[in-house]
């Protein structure tokens, strides 16, 4: 088994934006030249997520709905009383969301679903440039 990390930035607007990166993962599971093994996915940082989904326009609209329902931007949350930067609920929604995600592959090709693709997810409230690593482990 041989490892090969990378990276890749995109840049975000935040508030819960949904953007998809599976062409990206692909792009670098090519140039790296691995045949079978896992790529994680993994978005540093404490106000993002990795995740999959379909990525079609009512899961972009229910996706952040969804979010402001459990975790409400508009509440009061301690981290913004102790740095008074207005993104409590991101640290909170990143947190359930989760940073990374392992993903399979053989033949080269990602075991992705149909309907199925790599998102990251930037709740923070500020638009920024987001590092993604990619781990790959394989032969």
């Amino acid at each position: 088994m041989k490892i090969k990390t990378t990276n890749f930035t995109v840049r975000t607007e935040g508030n819960t934006e949904l953007i998809d990166i599976t062409d990206k993962v692909k792009e670098q599971l090519r140039e790296v030249g691995f045949s079978e093994g896992n790529v994680l996915v993994f978005v540093p940082g404490s106000t993002a997520g990795i995740t999959t989904i379909e990525y079609e326009p009512g899961l972009l609209r229910d996706y952040p709905k969804f979010f402001e329902k459990i975790i409400p931007s508009n509440q009061t949350y301690h981290h913004n009383e102790t740095w008074h930067d207005g993104n409590g609920h991101s640290h909170v929604r990143a947190s359930l969301q989760g940073g990374s995600i392992t993903v399979p592959f053989v033949s080269g090709k990602l075991l992705l679903g149909t309907w199925q693709q790599i998102i990251l997810i930037d709740f923070d409230v500020r638009s920024r440039n987001r590092n993604i690593i990619t781990q790959f482990i394989g032969e």
